[in-house]
């Protein structure tokens, strides 16, 4: 049977040319193109990706996370505006949860930050998180660098919340920024120490109104406690601060730092050996990816699966017994 091929494709040449000219609707088509699950997409996006790669990495890479209802909309919304006047272009990859019933997706990020959206300088991309582990798109590394490809130096990745996807946002950028919340209880109950240590600036958001007295316990609060995690790899202390995207308030302060992290990073050599980890990380990622895909697009496997389903069910077979079973067949059927 023929693959099916969407009749508005553009040719490879097309899609990077317009990348490279910083064409925002090209942009998304390329993304689109990058996130599809045909297989002549698949094709048309190795190549995209193989011809911008050489135009890409120039950004610094910012990944934002914090439990809904912290505020990450609202602040990258100010954040982003104070990164334009500045004369930078940003992108920001938001990852939308996707239902896993209907597998649907709200993707309403730019009804969220509205007066951002309509900035020439900016670009907002959301992304449904899929089947992904931990809520982080699967292509959001590829979409990364076809931005950077189009021109845009400071690159956000919006994560869905504090949970699994935040290892995975960390493994693909250069500097995590946890957003929390004062006044909510004891400001260190719940706090997970895999988050905290992942954490380069935790900025305590909505610090505003009757919450700035709040704001400033939970950050002598969060400061003490990051002391007492060993020092880390990059040879950055991690900074508590305040902000308040209402009063427009510390944004400034929050960029200052990341700034201060980029020259300390860059000049110790952190910077490039973190870069090159991530590559080699992506590598691994992929062939996982792709070996999933064979695996259950096997004809062998699927058939197997079948019949052993009703087994465990009927508690003939145990689950490792099974899946034993069908990790040999999956031997035989590629057995070189």
């Amino acid at each position: 049977m023929k693959a099916y091929k969407p009749k508005n494709r553009l040719t490879a040449k097309a899609y990077v040319d317009g990348v490279l000219s910083g064409d925002r609707v090209i942009l998304s088509r390329a993304i689109t193109v990058v996130e599809s699950n045909l297989e002549s997409d698949k094709v048309l996006a190795k190549t995209i990706i193989q011809e911008i790669l050489p135009h890409s990495g120039n950004s610094i890479r910012i990944g934002i996370t914090g439990v809904p209802g912290v505020g990450k909309s609202t602040f990258i919304e100010a954040f982003g505006k104070y990164l334009i006047k500045l004369g930078h272009k940003v992108a920001i990859l938001s990852i939308d949860p996707s239902s896993q019933r209907s597998k649907g997706s709200i993707l309403g990020d730019k009804t969220r930050m509205e007066q951002l959206s309509g900035m020439e300088e900016a670009y907002i991309r959301p992304s449904a998180s899929g089947e992904t582990l931990g809520g982080v798109a699967n292509k959001t590394g590829e979409s990364m660098l076809l931005c950077e490809a189009a021109g845009y130096d400071v690159i956000l990745i919006e994560t869905v919340g504090v949970g699994q996807s935040e290892t995975a946002v960390h493994g693909m950028t250069d500097f995590f920024l946890l957003l929390m919340l004062a006044g909510a209880g004891d400001e260190l109950q719940g706090i997970k120490k895999g988050i905290m240590e992942m954490a380069d600036m935790v900025v305590i958001n909505k610090a505003d109104a009757d919450n700035v007295q709040k704001s400033e316990r939970a950050r002598v609060q969060y400061q003490n406690a990051l002391h007492l995690f060993p020092l880390a790899e990059s040879g950055w202390s991690p900074v508590v601060t305040k902000a308040s995207s209402v009063e427009n308030t510390g944004i400034e302060r929050v960029w200052e730092e990341i700034m201060k992290y980029k020259e300390l990073v860059t000049t110790n050599g952190y910077f490039e050996n973190n870069r090159n980890h991530q590559k080699i990380k992506w590598l691994y990622n992929n062939i996982n990816d792709e070996l999933k895909r064979l695996f259950y697009n096997s004809k062998d496997i699927e058939s197997k699966l079948s019949l052993l389903k009703e087994d465990i069910i009927s508690s003939k077979v145990s689950p490792v017994e099974a899946a034993q079973q069908i990790i040999e067949t999956f031997k035989k059927s590629y057995k070189p």
